[in-house]
């Protein structure tokens, strides 16, 4: 009779370089870890410090691989072929290597070339759209995908794929708890994000947006992620101007902090959207200008047409952009009943069960995936 040992489900999620990228696959992983126990995790991305040290925090394995942004110009075409080309070779063994399940794309070039050596290996592919336009990665790996998981019902039409298309919502993490901001502090939060590597432009504009409105911050805590890069200018700016402010380089439990958190001034990335909505947060919404197709522009459309959010984009607006910002502000502070009804609006875009929905469909594409194998001599 033969000795045969059981190999575990193994997974791999692709991408992750930013926390928009790689906390919705942090989440899914927890919940997979949640129903198969022994499965095997790992995540693929550029190997960033900031990947690394997440992605070891949560207790999964992870790999870098070369892989580079689509070019700006001619000259970077060599160098973005030949690099994206050694990703997809070198991604390519570990699949030979080991015997993976499902591969999920989390977005991003990161994701592209394990995601792209899955497809050419007939290895299931899952992707995670969380912003209500595609990005590049996504709609290139749609066509070889064998299912796609988009945080927003608008982003099915931008899709061309023959895979189903699954609205889940976006995942994320979640607080411990979930009562309400007037429940759980004698006073009110303000919170400034500028998402996991922080905004210069939030950090510059904001303090000096928030001296102007001085007068109604009595009551109100102001914590502010400014980023690494800007950590030290940005607390020297709030000293300057006479603000008491915790001023952060990065918060590891963003859910916790927006449980209790009245208002928020942030970037409209779809992780952090998806955030807002869980914790019912109103929010004026500051779009970077670079992201890829304006999609941040196009989120925060999404929720201001609603009623959830005010924007500010400053290439829209004549003048300095603090005195827009102090504007916004003032308003929101100083009128609770809107705050509560904006709330309400958050809340109603909230998706509480997607991380949940998406490990189901990894698990049901993965077919009760199990091999087993000669146990070694």
């Amino acid at each position: 009779m033969n000795n045969h040992t059981v190999n575990p489900l193994h997974i791999v999620f692709a991408g992750g370089g930013t926390g928009g990228h790689l906390f919705p696959g942090l989440a899914v992983a927890d919940q997979l870890v949640e129903r198969v126990p022994r499965v095997q995790i790992a995540f693929v991305g550029r190997g960033s410090q900031f990947e690394r040290q997440h992605v070891a925090a949560a207790g999964f394995e992870h790999l870098a691989l070369p892989c580079r942004p689509f070019p700006k110009g001619p000259r970077e075409a060599f160098s973005f072929v030949s690099e994206n080309l050694a990703g997809y070779l070198a991604a390519g063994r570990v699949l030979d290597q080991q015997r993976v399940a499902v591969v999920v794309g989390l977005g991003g070039y990161a994701s592209v070339p394990m995601a792209w050596a899955a497809s050419r290996r007939r290895v299931p592919l899952v992707l995670l759209e969380q912003n209500v336009i595609p990005g590049r990665a996504t709609r290139w790996l749609a066509r070889s995908a064998e299912l796609v998981c988009v945080a927003w019902a608008p982003t099915r039409s931008a899709l061309r794929c023959r895979c189903p298309v699954r609205v889940t919502g976006n995942p994320i993490r979640w607080a411990e708890s979930g009562q309400s901001p007037s429940a759980r502090l004698p006073q009110h939060r303000l919170l400034i994000l500028g998402g996991s590597a922080g905004a210069r432009s939030l950090n510059e504009n904001v303090p000096r947006a928030l001296y102007k409105v001085r007068t109604k911050l009595t009551g109100w805590q102001i914590v502010h992620q400014s980023g690494e890069a800007d950590f030290e200018a940005t607390g020297e700016l709030y000293r300057k101007l006479d603000l008491e402010a915790t001023v952060a380089p990065f918060l590891a439990d963003v859910p916790g902090v927006l449980a209790a958190t009245d208002l928020a001034v942030c970037r409209s990335g779809g992780s952090t959207l998806a955030e807002l909505a869980a914790a019912g947060v109103p929010a004026v919404l500051m779009p970077y200008p670079h992201a890829t197709n304006d999609h941040q522009h196009k989120n925060a459309q999404m929720f201001t047409r609603a009623g959830g959010a005010v924007m500010l984009d400053g290439r829209e607006l004549p003048g300095r952009l603090d005195d827009h910002l102090a504007d916004a502000i003032s308003l929101l502070l100083g009128d609770p009943d809107r705050r509560s009804r904006m709330s309400g609006t958050m809340r109603r875009f909230a998706r509480p069960g997607a991380a949940a929905e998406v490990a189901d469909s990894v698990l049901q594409l993965a077919g009760q995936f199990a091999h087993t194998v000669p146990a070694a001599a």
